[in-house]
Parts: C-alpha cells; structure tokens; sequence
C-alpha cells in the first residue's frame, strides 16, 4: 500500500506492507486522513531514525476486515479513528500507556490501517469524509479543554486566543452550542472575519489593547494553546477567580509568571491534552445532536503532502487540512 513515511531522516511517499488484523484487530481503508501540528514535529523528534514510520493521528474510512475476537463491528462499517491510545475512561491525568497515534505506532497517512476495534467510533452520519477524517484529535482536545477542565456553562464567557487553529474552530462552535459568550484573537483580519462566521461574539487583533478593549467584559474562563506568546496577556483580562486551560504551546513553552499577582488574583490553572475515549463518545453525541460540521480549510491528495505540510508550518490556514486516501 502507499503511505507517506518519516525515514532515515527524511519524509516520502513510499509502498508499506498492507496491515494485517490480530484477533482484536480492525483494518481500516482510510477514505481521509487529517493533519496536525503535531505532525510537524515528529521528524524532529525521530531525528535519522532509519525504521520507516507511517504519520498521521487523524482518519476516517471503512472496515476493510475484522479479527476474531472483535464483535462490534463488522466490514463496510464507516468508522472514524480515535488516536488517543489506550485511555478508557476519563481521569484527571492520561493513564500509563498513554501514546497519541502515529508515533510509535504506524498512523493514518496510508491506504490502510490496522488498529484496536477499540479505537475506532463510528462515523457521524452527517459528516462527509473530508470532515470525518479531520475530527477526531482537535475536537476531542478541544471538548476536554472546554467542557471537563474548563467546565463551560451556559452565560459563561470564553476568551480563546489564536482563532484560525483547528482547535480553536471547534472551541468556537462548542462554546456557541451550550450558550457561552465567544471572545478570539488573531494577527489576521481574515481569521477574525471567518471566526465571526462562525459564531464569534467579539474580535481582537493581535496587536490591540486586549484588558483595553475588554473592560466591559468579565472573562470567566481563558483556553489558550499559544504559550508564551499570549500567556499573561490572557491572564490580565481573565476575571478574579477565572479559569485557564492550557494545551499547547505553538510560541515558546517557558514563560515568567507573577506569582503574586496569580494568588491574589486566585486564578485557577489547567493542563489539558488529548482526551479519553468516554469523552471522544460525549464529544460525537454533542456533534450528531448540534448538526456540527469541522472546518475544513485545505484538501490534498496523498502525493501532495509536502504541500500540506508547507501551508501548516506557515499558520494560514483557518481551520483543518484534510489529506484525500482513497
């Protein structure tokens, strides 16, 4: 089969054995795969490793075989892949054996996966496969974020600095679902105008005045995947008491915080990441039930996956890149 590898150091496209089930096993035909900044750092992290990895967390496609033991499901079943490895239930932190699919396990960019029936979900039936493909890591980090550590409620205001993600999208609808208030920045006009669309009460650039423009605003809670870029100008419009949720860090991951101005302030700070599988089926019955759709921005071919990942690492997109399987 065709699959787009990290090897000896570099990424290609390159013919892989096609996956065979164990007994607890599904192989699934990708229809689509999605791509994630997480994607981009994996080469770097594997350095000249010579083993031929297949990357990729996110997808979407149909069962192609099913191994004995597995009852759930069966072939020609639409399934999209859950790529939080190994994490039942929702806890307070991931369980040991907790990885995130597509290293050390072969991922989603390939015509075929093998892959625990328990990872897979069925597929919204709803969604197309451009929008199924892309789902499933973003919006499960992004549900975990807003609803387990955050604990939205309807009223509440959410401010979410870095509009265009493709976590932040989803953030977005969330949000604007259970009746919250919607703040987002962005350095893009652009970005801020399509967040709008999709439902954003209020837009910030960048460069603004944020505690300036939102004095008339009671923050209840900051979701901020940036780092240390927008990290303690998002403390400074969150209200006494607030709640951050931290996830990601896309500028630097070391940041100098005040740490009086913190406790007498009384905030509270979350990390979050990723999501567990009891959350992965709140978050798909929140979708089936709101009618929700990703935000696709891209689509490209296997064969074009440099392309893709040249538009990622330039951070002009607004919303997800879908890569096209089969």
């Amino acid at each position: 089969m065709k699959a787009f590898v990290h090897e000896f150091g570099e990424l290609k496209i390159k013919e892989m054995p096609d996956p065979v089930a164990l007994d607890n096993e599904v192989v699934v035909s990708l229809r689509t795969a999605g791509l994630n900044r997480r994607d981009l750092y994996i080469p770097n992290r594997r350095g000249e490793e010579q083993d031929a990895l297949i990357l990729g967390s996110d997808g979407a496609g149909i069962i192609d075989s099913v191994g004995k033991e597995v009852t759930e499901f069966q072939v020609g079943d639409e399934v999209i892949i859950n790529p939080a490895l190994r994490w039942d239930r929702n806890s307070d932190a991931p369980p040991k054996g907790f990885d995130i699919l597509g290293m050390p396990d072969h991922g989603t960019f390939a015509e075929k996966i093998a892959i625990s029936a328990e990872q897979v979900e069925r597929k919204p039936s709803h969604l197309t496969w451009d929008e199924a493909g892309v789902l499933a890591l973003s919006a499960l980090t992004g549900y975990r974020a807003l609803f387990t550590k955050g604990e939205i409620k309807k009223g509440d205001t959410v401010f979410i600095p870095g509009a265009g993600s493709g976590v932040a999208t989803y953030l977005i609808s969330f949000a604007k679902n259970v009746g919250a208030k919607v703040i987002v920045s962005s350095r893009s006009q652009d970005k801020l105008q399509k967040a709008k669309e999709l439902g954003a009460d209020i837009t910030l650039t960048n460069d603004s005045d944020w505690t300036s423009k939102l004095k008339k605003e009671t923050v209840d809670l900051v979701i901020d995947s940036v780092g240390k870029a927008t990290f303690n100008r998002s403390l400074e419009v969150l209200k006494k008491g607030g709640r951050m949720v931290v996830f990601g860090a896309t500028t630097e991951d070391t940041i100098d915080l005040d740490l009086r101005a913190f406790f007498y302030g009384q905030y509270q700070l979350f990390g979050s990441t990723m999501g567990s599988r009891q959350e992965l089926t709140a978050l798909l019955n929140h979708i089936e039930n709101f009618s929700m759709r990703p935000v696709v921005d891209s689509i490209y071919n296997l064969d074009e996956m440099q392309d893709a990942f040249d538009l990622l690492k330039q951070n002009e997109q607004f919303g997800k890149i879908a890569i096209k399987i089969n």
